[in-house]
């Protein structure tokens, strides 16, 4: 089946479910999913809509313009996409394998909603696992970090990457970088945020008692992990716990919560408004 995914921002304002509803019929469009988010407070709206394009009587060509008007009529912000292309994806990383591991196989599987067209890392240390999974790897070291990123700028547009996923990938990208992917690079961190800080989080975390450890996936900014988040979750922890239990415990979250993320980012369930995210189940 294709289906068509339209994800709106606006200001609110009466008719607006009504208007976008009436524009898919009056094309003979057949609504799948809506899901909608008013603000009181800020005044925003937002709003999920997928539709099947088996009648529908535009082009995948046309549909812009179409959209283009209604958006215009109501001063909408919109993203448009098409089950039909697959986004491609990029994954960073550096040594450790168990994010990458989970990304691979949920794609295997057929979870992710995407494809990963290529492992692009600092080390030559994974490159078994993406040979494993007959995925490219590119080892792009990191001497020189204005060089590796026009290297790997320039990979990632020969390879047509919708999503760049950092996972545990242990550099610092630049501003630039950053602004050229800004909602298109996702990141994983070791803690709920805000939490621990700075080198060896599981050591302070074991340190201070914690009882709650957590990963955070959010978009990747110039501020360093102070990103819109887009997935979190937690797991309980006790003083039994030892610093390699909390590593463990906290590998597994990482992974999970990445994966969650990618795939919402993915199957365009995620809106950013502002600092924050508009996740739609």
């Amino acid at each position: 089946m294709s289906t068509a995914t339209l994800l709106v921002s606006c200001h609110d304002r009466t008719g607006l479910v009504a208007g976008l509803s009436q524009f898919v019929f009056d094309y003979g469009g057949n609504i799948l999913d809506a899901d909608q988010h008013s603000e009181p407070e800020t005044g925003l709206f937002f709003m999920r809509l997928v539709w099947d394009l088996a009648q529908f009587k535009l082009s995948q060509a046309e549909l812009p313009t179409a959209l283009g008007v209604l958006a215009r009529r109501f001063d909408l912000e919109w993203e448009l996409t098409s089950s039909d292309r697959r986004p491609r994806v990029a994954v960073f990383a550096s040594k450790v394998p168990h994010c990458l591991y989970d990304l691979l196989l949920a794609e295997q599987l057929g979870d992710l909603g995407g494809e990963i067209a290529a492992v692009i890392a600092n080390h030559d240390d994974l490159a078994t696992v993406a040979g494993h999974f007959g995925k490219p790897f590119h080892h792009i070291a990191v001497a020189d970090k204005a060089a590796a990123e026009s290297d790997q700028q320039r990979l990632l547009a020969d390879l047509g990457i919708d999503l760049v996923v950092l996972a545990r990938y242990m550099q610092v990208l630049s501003p630039e970088f950053c602004a050229h992917w800004k909602g298109r690079a996702i990141n994983i961190h070791h803690s709920f945020l805000p939490a621990f800080v700075g080198a060896k989080p599981y050591h302070q975390a074991q340190q201070r008692g914690v009882k709650i450890i957590g990963a955070t996936a959010h978009y990747v900014t110039a501020a360093l992990d102070q990103g819109p988040i887009i997935e979190q979750d937690v797991t309980r922890v006790s003083h039994r716990d030892q610093v390699a239990d909390l590593v463990r415990k906290g590998r597994e979250l990482e992974r999970q919560v990445l994966t969650r993320a990618v795939r919402l980012h993915l199957e365009r369930r995620v809106l950013v408004s502002g600092q924050r995210t508009i996740v739609f189940g």
